[in-house]
């Protein structure tokens, strides 16, 4: 068995107010070549088809146009989830319907899982489709009132499954989900992927993934395995922040022998244009060729630079950001560690608790820690179903 593992797609993301439906269709026209010269036995698209639950129209035309290439001229299977800024209703519509058609979409989380199930010449390959689904819903679903966080979901969801999961065939889980070493945190994360929680709430354990031969996981945009080399992220097929400026975007070919052994191909994609910094005084980058790459611009002159950004755009017009060399020290936001960083990169409650210190004068109490924390985490629930 043969399969694509991709993920993230984020379709009608912006980034600093730019869209990137054009370089998206760019990078993923690649992936369907791919589909349409080696002919894989499946797609698998694990969660955040779209970048918010209710996307532009370019972003469902594209997703669209990509999804007919894909099931009807190539006749290829699809098997996709919602992920966490999917709307799972919008996914869920006319789901019988194009399952005939080999379009398999699951939105929402459902008491019971059924397979879908691909056959090659060694029997039967199931493929265990779990879309994202926060605690909350996890526990009204299955009627649980003992689970809290997400490994207790994840822990729960995997265990109805093993009840009914056939010992003779092979078997793949595809999720979305923040998944570590132990349910610890790791610094695998980047600033495009919203938190699906906060406190270590949101962590979930690699060991409940091992009864699978193969396990299919998005969220997490930089493409890794977790514990075992069976459990993998594809990662995004583009850069979505400048944290991202190291991945090597791509997709993962994946084969599953007679016996249940993987073998995993990494491949990149090509950017239409890269996404990258670029550190030096305005001087020195007015002497660069012209470039079309989207730059974040951090200017090293002592003193300030009049019309920065038009200086930069004659350069590079897809600049997205320009600032001088200033770091900002947030104090409280550091854990009393006395590092300086950015305010776009500090944990949002503990910039809260340094924004309180700084107006109020007196440390955030535990309590005042605590509700600003549940209150936050109510919001990116929310969001995840309704942004």
């Amino acid at each position: 068995m043969k399969f694509i593992h991709t993920a993230d797609w984020h379709l009608g993301k912006l980034v600093q107010g730019v869209y990137m439906t054009e370089d998206q269709r760019y990078v993923l026209r690649q992936l369907v070549e791919t589909v349409e010269r080696e002919r894989p036995d499946a797609v698998v698209i694990a969660g955040d088809l779209y970048d918010r639950a209710i996307p532009p129209t370019d972003a469902v035309d594209l997703l669209d146009e990509l999804f007919e290439k894909i099931v009807i001229e190539l006749n290829t299977p699809l098997l996709a989830i919602s992920g966490n800024h999917d709307s799972p209703d919008r996914l869920d519509f006319a789901t019988g319907i194009m399952e005939a058609r080999g379009l398999h979409l699951v939105g929402q989380l459902k008491p019971t899982f059924k397979p879908v199930v691909l056959r090659d010449e060694h029997g039967e390959v199931h493929f265990h489709l779990v879309p994202y689904a926060d605690p909350a819903q996890v526990r009204y679903t299955f009627g649980d009132e003992e689970i809290r966080s997400h490994d207790d979901a994840m822990k729960a969801i995997v265990t109805t499954i093993q009840q009914s999961k056939d010992p003779a065939a092979r078997h793949v889980f595809v999720g979305h989900a923040f998944v570590t070493p132990g349910a610890r945190p790791e610094d695998n994360t980047s600033q495009s992927e919203r938190p699906l929680s906060i406190g270590g709430a949101e962590y979930v354990h690699s060991e409940y993934f091992k009864a699978f031969h193969y396990t299919a996981l998005g969220h997490l945009h930089q493409a890794h395995h977790v514990s075992d080399e069976t459990i993998r992220y594809s990662g995004s097929p583009l850069k979505y922040s400048i944290s991202e400026e190291t991945h090597r975007k791509g997709f993962l070919v994946v084969e599953i022998d007679g016996a249940g052994t993987v073998n995993v191909d990494k491949r990149e994609l090509i950017p239409l244009r890269d996404m990258r910094r670029v550190i030096a005084p305005i001087e020195e980058i007015e002497q660069h060729a012209v470039c079309e790459d989207y730059v974040f611009v951090t200017l090293l002159n002592d003193n300030p630079v009049l019309f920065p950004m038009e200086k930069v755009r004659a350069v590079y017009p897809n600049a997205l950001h320009v600032e001088r060399k200033v770091t900002v020290s947030v104090g409280e936001a550091a854990e009393g560690t006395g590092e300086n960083t950015t305010r776009r990169e500090a944990d949002p409650v503990g910039l809260f608790a340094a924004f309180y210190q700084e107006v109020k004068g007196i440390p955030l109490s535990d309590d005042k820690h605590k509700l600003f924390a549940e209150a936050y985490s109510d919001v990116l629930r929310e969001e995840g179903g309704a942004v």
